[in-house]
């Protein structure tokens, strides 16, 4: 039974500059339907033009994060036809644009994990640019062991993790600890659950008060010089330092540090 539907799949909560948009399918512990991708979608383009947002913590209700693709709904898909061809390769491809909305969403966004984060909710969590785990939290990447192997969500895991750690998730779908997650890399901090929610809005709040163009441009130049070869990283990210140096917010915030005062960063 999915969430009563006059209670929104994704809620939003402005705190401050930060928006904490959270998954609320709890009764199907938030699987990616195709509604609910839809709602998330809509919710960070929101957050994307509204400037008073400077960062975004992505959330969820009940006891997991996110169980992955609905497969209930998947599996109504093979009466066409095609045997659900063509919904399975809209449905695959409204995941893989939610992804990279993510990675190139103009504001740092952090997941913030309470419990099981599976196949593509692992995904999620890999695409998220920052991730806090409550100490319950649980990770995997378990298609292997149904028959549909995790290789849309390879692509964030892959990104993240090392190559071996990667492929041990995919080709084991084993659950993994948040305390693995960490050391892994999946996530960047593991907390008790009592400390989740104040752990995360912290760090997205510390991020907030960040110049905000700045962050943007470091954010874009960090994930586009991860796809160059070396050479043309440091070319890159040398026009992108040089263009950085005659924003206002470099010229407030070097002035500042020469004449050894707080910077007064524009709203």
């Amino acid at each position: 039974m999915n969430a009563p539907h006059t209670e929104p799949l994704v809620r939003a909560e402005h705190i401050g500059h930060v928006l904490r948009l959270t998954l609320n399918r709890a009764n199907a512990r938030n699987a990616l339907s195709e509604a609910l991708m839809g709602a998330l979608q809509i919710a960070l383009g929101k957050a994307a033009a509204q400037k008073s947002v400077r960062a975004v913590v992505l959330a969820a209700e009940g006891v997991a994060f996110c169980a992955g693709h609905d497969l209930k709904e998947m599996t109504e898909q093979r009466k066409y036809a095609d045997g659900g061809k063509a919904a399975f390769a809209a449905l695959f491809a409204q995941c893989s644009k939610l992804m990279q909305t993510i990675v190139r969403h103009p504001k740092p966004v952090i997941a913030q994990v309470q419990g099981i984060a599976t196949a593509a909710g692992c995904q999620l969590v890999a695409s998220c640019d920052l991730a806090v785990a409550s100490s319950a939290a649980r990770f995997a990447t378990p298609g292997v062991n149904i028959g549909l192997f995790c290789s849309t969500p390879m692509v964030a895991l892959s990104r993240n993790v090392s190559r071996k750690h990667a492929m041990e998730m995919l080709l084991t779908g084993e659950m993994i600890s948040a305390e693995e997650a960490h050391r892994i890399g999946l996530v960047n901090r593991v907390v008790g659950p009592e400390a989740l929610a104040d752990e995360t809005l912290k760090l997205a709040q510390l991020i907030a008060s960040k110049p905000a163009a700045t962050v943007k441009i470091g954010k874009e130049a960090f994930y586009r010089q991860l796809e160059m070869h070396l050479a043309d990283a440091y070319n890159y990210a040398s026009e992108v330092m040089t263009m950085n140096m005659l924003d206002a917010e470099a010229s407030e915030g070097i002035c500042a540090f020469v004449e050894k005062r707080d910077p007064k960063w524009p709203e």
